[in-house]
């Protein structure tokens, strides 16, 4: 039986998207300046932003906004990163989600009805997920690749829209961050597919099976960058623009 958590997952997130409003991208921040005295020596630095690393905001989303310069994420920022988007509370909220749909569809009615199918579905969405987010992280490394999601530097539904989208088989590479095809980000989700149906799915399921998961969980992660890019991803995003505790904590991204 074909599995329908993908366009469920990604129609959630459109629908959310099409209801919040996207402000446009503000400039970045003028330096501040200071003045003393000819012949005064200058004993307190002026108070400026320091260039650091960036900060994680959400998953796999860096703390670089619009218009700022590219800083490379370090490699412990790559591996929290991971965790984040392995084990935080994106990953089971989401299980849990997608398992409820695939309850009420029946998929793969070899496991049943009821509490313990249930339970199953739920470990069977965080297994192809952390098989997926894992493949991601190992073959970036390979390739030196950064896979975090960066918001556009443009203006626009429909632009935002398309980068969002790009972003799901791009990556960052270099020091100056430059754009190319990401063969981890493709691959990833096939990953994932193929290792649940010839793993724990019913023994019915085949290589074409989880061909077909893939493609659902590709759409997944496209799904996942555009509300990064509208709901939460920064400042100009939807809920960027209001506190969320459950967010703010888990992410390490509150305002000052």
């Amino acid at each position: 039986m074909k599995m329908r958590l993908a366009p469920s997952v990604s129609l959630f997130c459109l629908c959310v998207t099409l209801f919040s409003v996207p402000v446009s991208a503000q400039g970045g921040a003028g330096a501040g300046t200071s003045s003393t005295s000819s012949g005064q020596q200058q004993t307190t630095p002026p108070a400026q932003q320091q260039p650091s690393q960036p900060k994680l905001m959400s998953p796999n989303v860096a703390n670089v906004q619009p218009g700022e310069v590219y800083h490379r994420p370090t490699e412990k920022e790559k591996l929290r990163s991971w965790a984040f988007v392995s084990f935080g509370p994106y990953a089971f909220v989401g299980s849990a989600a997608a398992a409820g749909v695939q309850q009420a569809d029946n998929a793969a009615p070899e496991w049943g009805q009821g509490a313990d199918a249930y339970g199953v579905r739920v470990a069977n969405n965080f297994g192809i997920n952390l098989v997926t987010q894992t493949t991601r992280y190992g073959l970036a490394a390979v390739f030196h690749e950064d896979t975090l999601f960066y918001r556009c530097e443009c203006d626009g539904f429909v632009p935002r829209l398309k980068h969002a989208l790009i972003s799901t088989i791009t990556a960052r590479r270099g020091d100056d961050g430059h754009r190319v095809f990401s063969f981890a980000s493709l691959v990833a989700p096939y990953a994932g597919g193929e290792t649940a149906a010839l793993g724990w799915y019913p023994s019915r399921y085949d290589a074409m099976d989880g061909f077909r998961i893939g493609n659902y969980n590709l759409a997944v992660q496209a799904g996942l960058n555009v509300a990064l890019e509208f709901i939460y991803g920064g400042p100009h995003t939807f809920l960027g623009k209001h506190h969320v505790p459950v967010l703010s904590n888990a992410t390490g991204s509150q305002q000052q």
